[in-house]
């Protein structure tokens, strides 16, 4: 629950389609960024499992292990590697090229926008799971042959909005110290990941690489700014018996809302004509709106 009504925010309901939001540096950009980076990683890694993409295949690197041996008959394998796996490898690399262009991580903002996609990236490479398939007479399984899949992209997109609960408040670290092992070469496109951002608040651990992060806090939401696209709230349709952020206590910013009943011209006694063709009748219906003052 949002303990000031006023600052409230939720980047699914509040934040505006318009570039100029993208603009501030706070924990909605940070969302925007990463869901975006996860979103392509994701697209690329599943469309070359499925022959979508001529220029990469399954991911065929799993099958150069050794199968398992099961525990339960020395010698019989359990199971072994096949099938077609996403490649998330491809996915990961495509995704920082096109994604990541024009970010140097020459300043703060540059480092933000980098980690956040890394973090992206990294939310959906690690939610890939083993899917097997079993081989045997009558449907026993004797043998499986498995392969590495991606979930539902609603699994990332879940994950990511809990780290956008919790985005870290971060600044440049003075040390300047490196992260991860890929620091020490040339070249800007290695040296582009090899930073490490400081939290704002001493107190708080420093982010780690799943975290997002953001350096300003966010504007109100609830009132329109025209200077930085956010339209407000007032007059928009909400949900009284909803608790969420679009429900009428949330939307409305406490201002309070407006129930009336409305006429809706919607389609009805939809059939199915062969072939191929649905036809529907016009009906009017009485609906109750609920907007917000």
């Amino acid at each position: 629950m949002f303990t000031d009504i006023s600052k409230k925010r939720d980047v699914f309901v509040f934040w505006p389609s318009g570039l100029k939001s993208w603009n501030i540096g706070c924990r909605e950009t940070a969302f925007i960024y990463a869901i975006t980076s996860a979103g392509v990683t994701h697209a690329i890694a599943r469309a070359c499992s499925e022959g979508s993409i001529e220029s990469c295949t399954c991911d065929y690197s799993h099958q150069a292990r050794s199968p398992l041996v099961s525990s339960a008959v020395p010698g019989l394998r359990d199971w072994e590697w096949g099938g077609c796996s996403d490649n998330i490898g491809y996915g990961f690399k495509f995704s920082r090229e096109f994604v990541d262009t024009g970010e140097r991580g020459r300043n703060l903002r540059e480092k933000m926008n980098v980690h956040n996609n890394e973090a992206g990236r990294a939310h959906v490479s690690s939610e890939m799971r083993q899917e097997c398939k079993c081989h045997g007479m009558s449907g026993s399984c004797a043998v499986k042959t498995c392969w590495m899949r991606l979930p539902n992209f609603r699994v990332v997109g879940d994950n990511l909005k809990d780290r956008f609960d919790g985005a870290s408040r971060v600044m440049v670290s003075n040390a300047g110290s490196l992260r991860g092992q890929g620091g020490g070469g040339s070249g800007g496109k290695r040296n582009r990941y090899a930073f490490q951002l400081k939290p704002y608040n001493p107190e708080h651990k420093p982010p780690g690489t799943k975290d997002l992060v953001y350096y300003e806090p966010s504007p109100g939401f609830c009132e329109r700014n025209p200077r930085l696209g956010i339209p407000g709230t007032h007059g928009r349709q909400c949900n009284d018996t909803s608790i969420g952020v679009e429900g009428c206590d949330l939307m409305c910013c406490g201002r309070g809302y407006r129930t009336q009943e409305v006429s809706v011209i919607q389609r009805c006694a939809c059939t199915f004509h062969w072939c191929c063709e649905v036809k529907c009748s016009l009906c009017r219906t009485k609906q109750i709106v609920h907007t917000c003052l």
